[in-house]
């Protein structure tokens, strides 16, 4: 006779690998680093299941309270809910194994091995946090609408944690330039906190991806929102600060960004505004001050890795940097650097010439967002070179 168990583990609806994964990491005491640790010595989470108690208890930081809540486990039932309310809500599962997990967040200390996404991750995309107060002045409202609206014209996915002030205003701003952004949030996704947010949180599922490390039904806990962050920074070459106190969430960001090897970067307040203090603290400790968008391009572009094969997003990574010689080859005619369609679109409409963005998305016929991001492939590959006030030419 078929068990409850059974039944769960033969849905043939559900995703056999994806529930391991969500059963194992749901067992109290199971963090990212035993979870890691579990898989190196059993190989999959289904095989961690299967072991015996003396086999888990022998991993490093496992023991037998932890063995014993492993074979013990039945909650089968909270598990499938929790599938349930990810397929109502059109969300999917990454998990550290699969090849859409995000290639820097996979390079930092206590990585989530397990994402909740809705909206879509793209291999491609260039994140670039900004991060400030929940309280935030016209002032820093206005900084940060100003940089987040020009980081995405240029192809950058604007990344934050979807809370009132800086993090709300970074995310619209991106979404006015119909860019890219990216939320991170301290709950689960059927869980939208602040509230308030909830159609901020539809319009970013449609033009970039929210995304969270805790499973449906999650409530925004206060001891989540650090965590998140280790993932907001981790996510992106660099963290922007935008009117912080000395005792803000915002500076652990920075921190948590300094760590991982990532750029900080700070816009300066009014000297005589608290908001400003920790700004101006992080730049008295070696953070990059701004004033523009250009400013944070020029740090990260040294970063980002050049590919073979710009979007779309399911495009494998690769490639080698192609010298000014292969550039001009492929120019007229060569095939030592083969582009995607998209970029063989868009390099078309390049002559030696100035031409404005905006006539290159209106001569493309392809979105605004996949136009600027196409573009600066193309400038990290070194076929085109960009000009000021939106300008764009081949490489001579």
């Amino acid at each position: 006779m078929e068990t409850e168990k059974d039944a769960y583990l033969n849905n043939p609806m559900i995703d056999e690998n994806v529930k391991y994964w969500m059963a194992l990491k749901s067992i109290e005491g199971v963090g990212n680093a035993l979870f890691e640790a579990l898989l190196d010595r059993f190989g999959s989470p289904a095989a961690v299941f299967d072991a015996d108690r003396r086999a888990l208890a022998a991993v490093a930081g496992c023991g037998a309270k932890i063995a014993d809540a492993i074979v013990s486990f039945r909650d089968e039932d909270g598990i499938l809910r929790r599938l349930e309310a990810l397929e109502r809500m059109g969300a999917s599962v990454i998990t550290i194994a699969d090849e859409a997990y995000p290639s820097l967040l996979r390079n930092i200390f206590d990585r989530p091995v397990l994402l909740y996404v809705k909206g879509q991750l793209k291999k491609d995309d260039i994140p670039v946090a900004i991060v400030g107060s929940r309280h935030a002045s016209a002032y820093g409202r206005y900084a940060t609408d100003k940089i987040s609206r020009a980081l995405a014209l240029k192809g950058v996915a604007v990344t934050s944690g979807m809370a009132r002030g800086i993090d709300a205003c970074a995310h619209r701003g991106a979404l006015a330039a119909r860019g890219r952004t990216l939320a991170v949030l301290g709950s689960g996704l059927d869980v939208v906190y602040p509230p308030e947010n909830e159609k901020l949180f539809s319009e970013i599922t449609e033009q970039g991806a929210v995304l969270t490390e805790y499973p449906p039904h999650t409530q925004p806990l206060p001891h989540h929102f650090p965590s998140r962050n280790r993932i907001i920074s981790g996510l992106s070459y660099g963290v922007v600060v935008v009117e912080a106190g000395e005792k803000s969430g915002s500076l652990i960001t920075a921190r948590l960004a300094m760590e991982q090897g990532r750029e900080v970067f700070a816009i300066p307040g009014p000297i005589d505004a608290a908001s400003s203090r920790g700004a101006h603290h992080l730049i008295r400790q070696g953070a990059k001050l701004i004033e523009n968008a250009d400013d944070i391009v020029e740090e990260i572009l040294p970063q980002v890795p050049l590919t073979a094969s710009a979007p779309p997003a399911d495009a494998e990574a690769g490639g080698e940097k192609q010298s000014k010689d292969a550039s001009a080859e492929l120019r007229s005619g060569g095939n030592q650097a083969p582009l995607a369609e998209r970029e063989k679109t868009v390099l078309a409409l390049v002559s030696h010439d100035k031409i404005h963005a905006d006539d290159l998305i209106a001569g493309s016929g392809m979105p605004a967002a996949d136009v600027l991001s196409v573009l600066i492939h193309l400038e990290l590959k070194g076929f085109v070179v960009q000009h000021p006030g939106k300008y764009f030419s081949l490489t001579k």
